[in-house]
């Protein structure tokens, strides 16, 4: 955390000349080259390109989910781009609620148990967990349904479950992967509309999508193509308050 004090605290998110480069025999495939983002606290971001633009990397940055090439990357005023796995671990069960287009809710246990199981991970005292969990999941109307499996759900409630699991641990940034992509338009409508909540109730949320339309539902596009960011704009086009 050595790196902490050079970080801008005005950001929540802050990305700094990233590359991610993967060798391909004597090729290298440049999926971030130079990417730099800055992302405020409270602010909703869409993150838009087609298949094998980057966005996916991108996200597993922000995510901490991976580590980059070279580059820096802040998360809440702290240095993650050199954290070791357990540590970007501790950075994900604290700052980040994860959602994502295919749920990853595990089968096997209840709605409850997988809303639960980040707060385990986090060393959340049981009672605490109880509690936490009840929150979230009447927080997306699921509560009357905590006991059921996700097979037992349909797309729609998965999803609210998936997000409910996102905010159990009260993370200030929501990082949402093509959160849509697998619902009918008007389940679709639903989630984003819950997105949209989360945004105007102070969460930072991050939205990667490839649907234009989707992108549209932020209040401000990046979009990035070929590793590069090539767009940053709020959605009324005022690029005034945009940091590229």
């Amino acid at each position: 955390m050595e790196k902490e004090t050079q970080s801008n605290s005005e950001y929540i998110v802050e990305i700094r000349d990233m590359y991610k480069i993967y060798k391909m025999g004597d090729n290298e495939v440049r999926a971030l080259n130079g990417v730099n983002l800055k992302i405020r606290p409270h602010e909703f971001v869409a993150i838009i390109g087609p298949s094998g633009s980057g966005k996916s990397t991108l996200m597993n940055m922000i995510g901490c989910l991976d580590t980059p090439t070279s580059g820096e990357y802040y998360i809440d005023g702290h240095e993650a781009s050199t954290l070791k796995e357990d540590e970007q671990a501790a950075i994900r069960n604290k700052e980040i609620g994860f959602i994502f287009q295919q749920y990853n809710l595990l089968q096997k246990l209840s709605v409850e148990e997988n809303v639960e199981l980040p707060l385990i991970y986090a060393g959340v005292p049981a009672a605490k967990r109880k509690e936490m969990t009840k929150i979230a999941l009447e927080r997306v109307g699921l509560y009357d349904r905590r006991h059921h499996k996700p097979t037992e759900l349909s797309g729609g409630q998965q999803q609210r479950a998936s997000i409910a699991r996102a905010l159990a641990a009260r993370p200030p940034i929501i990082l949402a992967d093509e959160p849509t992509g697998a619902l009918d338009s008007k389940t679709g409508t639903e989630v984003l509309s819950m997105l949209k909540e989360l945004h105007q109730e102070g969460k930072t949320v991050i939205l990667i999508t490839h649907d234009n339309r989707i992108a549209h539902e932020a209040e401000r596009i990046v979009r990035i193509m070929d590793g590069e960011i090539v767009f940053d704009s709020l959605v009324d086009g005022d690029k005034s308050q945009v940091n590229v």
